[in-house]
């Protein structure tokens, strides 16, 4: 094999990353397992899809390289389980047969990248990485837009209606007509909802309702 360099590796929240290779070619599996774990990354090998469904866990970080042609269930198949399952581990899709129907079908399927064997060693484990830090920054997002939901939940119903006419830019004087209230009582509300969220402005009270509507499906939680 090429020499390698080993790029700085992330952190994830819930534990080191692991690279899961998928491959029915057990030399190819051994080949990529010895290339990723001599820059230590932490490796699971897979010969069939059906195996790696039922045992991957949604909240282990890291990313998937996977063969597109397995006996079996396919690897376009794969990943529209993973799809449908909601799972999003980054996929880098490596496979002999690299032609342009096969990689729109892979990306469109949610691949993050197809690359054509033989693949240069760097060039792999720099897409590894690469896709390690796409999972790593996907799962940082979503323990935001988690968090601040459950900040949102503490909201009264009342809260919650003045956060949505504050959020839509209305000021106090026309929240209150259109609640029924006085201004000052408006104030009164946007003061508690900004403390049980823990904004200090309305351009912080707007990007976190944003993150909450924020759309994707969220990582599943343990």
């Amino acid at each position: 094999m090429a020499p390698v360099h080993s790029s700085p590796r992330p952190i994830a929240a819930n534990g080191p990353p692991t690279v899961f290779v998928l491959d029915d070619d057990r030399s190819m599996r051994e080949s990529l397992t010895f290339l990723l774990e001599s820059v230590r990354l932490r490796v699971e090998a897979y010969s069939g899809a059906r195996e790696f469904l039922d045992s991957y866990d949604p909240n282990r970080p890291g990313c998937l390289v996977l063969d597109i042609r397995l006996e079996g269930m396919g690897g376009l198949d794969l990943l529209g389980q993973l799809r449908d399952r909601a799972i999003t581990l980054p996929v880098i899709v490596v496979t002999a047969f690299g032609d342009v129907r096969t990689a729109v079908a892979a990306m469109r399927a949610g691949a993050i990248d197809v690359m054509e064997k033989p693949v240069a060693d760097q060039v792999l484990l720099d897409r590894v990485h690469q896709a390690i830090e796409l999972d790593q920054q996907a799962r940082a997002a979503d323990a935001r837009r988690r968090a601040a939901a459950a900040l949102f939940a503490l909201l009264s119903r009342r809260e919650r209606q003045v956060l949505a006419l504050v959020t839509a830019g209305k000021p106090n004087k026309s929240i209150a007509s259109e609640l029924g209230v006085a201004a000052k009582t408006v104030e009164g509300y946007r003061a508690t909802l900004m403390h049980k969220l823990g904004v200090h402005s309305v351009a912080e009270l707007v990007r976190l309702d944003l993150l909450v509507k924020a759309g994707g499906p969220p990582i599943p939680s343990g």
